[in-house]
């Protein structure tokens, strides 16, 4: 599966878009673009969803919800190669769109209590049942519970029927028989939460177990 956001391959970065062709033709990939304008790209997808300008961080926040809420993650992977399972300080928290730390006269974090838990021997604390509340994976789903399709479909203006599809098709390549690629350029990084989206982005692969695998990973267009 290889999905194009924030960015528009056929027609910028065609060199690299032969190898989206190739894969479909003789893989039997699928191409998803989502994209505010119907581009060239779009043209040769399976599957095209529009979507707002500038709120790309949310259709991703949306999708991270929907893999956490329907299990639709590699737990092997995660347990192995992310923090999932390690457990966050008592201190951390998120209220009203800010994170703990914040000084509003200096306008920055002090991001002492993001930190993780350490035990005696200084190594991190983990629960490896992903049941502890302060674990990752719990502060991970109730932090995007809030992203809904509904939430989504109203923010994003993408026709929610376009966002299920898309959704399970991402989710499909959490098994690990599929894989996923993310192909962005500067529509996802030039804008004042581009870090972020391209953060998203990364989590959504990780979850999936799709970073550091053949045919995986996020793909800076360049």
């Amino acid at each position: 599966l290889v999905i194009i956001m924030g960015g528009n391959a056929a027609e910028a970065h065609p060199c690299g878009f032969k190898w989206v062709t190739e894969a479909k033709a003789h893989n039997k990939a699928k191409l998803i673009v989502v994209d505010p304008r119907f581009t060239r790209s779009a043209s040769v997808a399976d599957v095209y969803a529009p979507i707002r300008v500038g709120t790309d961080i949310v259709f991703l926040g949306g999708l991270i919800n929907h893999l956490l809420v329907n299990d639709k993650i590699q737990h092997e992977y995660v347990l192995n190669y992310t923090d999932m399972s390690f457990i966050v300080k008592d201190e951390f928290a998120f209220n009203e769109g800010l994170y703990s730390g914040y000084n509003a006269d200096k306008r920055s974090y002090d991001k002492s209590s993001w930190d993780y838990v350490f035990g005696e021997d200084g190594y991190v604390k983990t629960d490896p049942t992903l049941k502890h509340p302060r674990c990752v994976y719990n502060l991970l789903k109730q932090h995007y519970a809030r992203y809904t399709v509904d939430m989504v479909e109203r923010v994003c203006g993408t026709p929610k029927d376009k966002i299920a599809l898309i959704w399970d098709m991402i989710a499909s390549t959490s098994t690990k028989d599929r894989v996923m690629t993310i192909m962005y350029a500067l529509g996802w990084t030039q804008h004042s939460i581009g870090s972020q989206n391209v953060r998203s982005g990364a989590m959504v692969q990780l979850l999936l177990g799709n970073i550091g695998i053949a045919g995986g990973g996020m793909n800076a267009l360049r």
